[in-house]
């Protein structure tokens, strides 16, 4: 068989880095040989990441528009130019049969290029409002994927494919024990345990919430995972830190074990984090970001709290409410398990292998 290549391009946070990893693992699973080439922003954790799940990646110089402080977008177009070059080298030197987009600022230049070069070159949309970069990309792309229904109102209805999101392959199914999960993390098998994430680079509305409010969740004898993000963990009082019932770090690597022990989720509303939590069927607190870009992660809040599927605090009331509502929520067994299973009902397990093979299958054919 002919050996296919496939360039994957995006990144920035955890949300667009590990369902990469998930759709180039079952490609690689559906067909050999395949090659296959990550495209990233330098100095970005997706250079870290990529590696470590066995995969080469490049690295262009490029940055996302910053939307709180505005001065500091005075280089883009200088960067944005010298990211076209890069990828133009990429491109000679791999010589892509096709090229998939999961979003993150670095996926653009990629895209837009493989584009310009009539490469078959693939969208994904994880969210339930479509950003900008995409929705231009949209007009020139071979196939645009989308987790939710109704996008039609952002891109061409004949291109979409409505596929889902892909999660890691080791939450979609968690395989873990209770025992091993509440081992791993220092902490006892048994009582009432809530996950605390903003992501992998942390969120400074939960986290300032957080700190205000641990101390009462220990007291109810309530035990915390806590993911805090890269440079966070000064935030939190250094005697809580050692406390017994809470494991606090700035980084959980095994999320498996971390959703497989708790019993109610705290997170941001990234597309991603969102579909790892209806993966797990857990029952979830969702803050959306404020700033996100067209304030798509309340839009995704919003589709899962319609359903019944998740709470939602605003991030303006989330160091009031927090607190309250996990104490509220977390004895109430019957709620936890009403929200858990609608949860589910939102999922698409085979996101990932549906996409790689609408990969595949335009690339054989073309």
């Amino acid at each position: 068989m002919k050996t296919i290549k496939v360039i994957i391009a995006g990144g920035g946070t955890g949300g667009h880095i590990f369902p990469a990893i998930a759709v180039a693992n079952a490609i690689k699973k559906i067909y050999s040989p395949v090659e296959i080439l990550f495209v990233g922003a330098k100095g970005k954790m997706e250079m870290e990441k990529v590696p470590q799940a066995g995969y080469n990646i490049e690295g262009i110089d490029i940055a996302g528009f910053n939307r709180s402080q505005l001065w500091k977008n005075w280089s883009l177009p200088y960067k944005l130019m010298l990211s076209f070059m890069q990828v133009k080298k990429i491109f000679n030197s791999f010589r892509p049969d096709a090229v998939f987009g999961v979003g993150g600022y670095s996926s653009y230049p990629v895209l837009c290029y493989a584009q310009k070069q009539h490469i078959p070159n693939f969208l994904h949309e994880a969210n339930s409002f479509a950003g900008k970069a995409n929705i231009m990309l949209a007009k020139n792309a071979t196939t645009v994927m989308v987790a939710t229904k109704g996008m039609e109102k952002f891109f061409p209805t004949s291109k979409i494919i409505q596929t889902g999101n892909p999660v890691r392959s080791e939450i979609n199914g968690l395989n873990v024990s209770i025992e091993n999960s509440f081992e791993y993390f220092g902490l006892k098998q048994g009582l009432p345990t809530v996950l605390i994430m903003g992501g992998s680079l942390g969120a400074k509305s939960i986290n300032q919430a957080m700190s205000a409010g641990l101390s009462r969740l220990i007291d109810k004898g309530i035990q915390v995972i806590w993911q805090t993000g890269k440079g966070n963990l000064n935030l939190v009082d250094p005697a809580l830190r050692n406390n017994k019932m809470a494991c606090i770090t700035e980084f959980i690597s095994k999320m498996d074990y971390a959703y497989t022990a708790a019993d109610l989720v705290v997170s941001r509303a990234g597309a991603i984090a969102i579909a790892e939590i209806c993966a797990t069927g857990k029952a979830s607190i969702l803050v959306p970001y404020p700033l996100a870009a067209e304030d798509h992660q309340t839009a995704n809040a919003m589709t899962l709290a319609k359903e019944g599927a998740a709470i939602l605090i605003k991030d303006a009331h989330v160091t009031k409410q927090l607190t309250d509502t996990i104490l509220s929520l977390i004895n109430d067994k019957e709620k936890i398990k009403s929200i858990g299973l609608a949860a589910t009902k939102l999922f698409t397990a085979d996101a990932d292998t549906c996409i790689a093979e609408e990969i595949i299958n335009s690339v054989k054919e073309s």
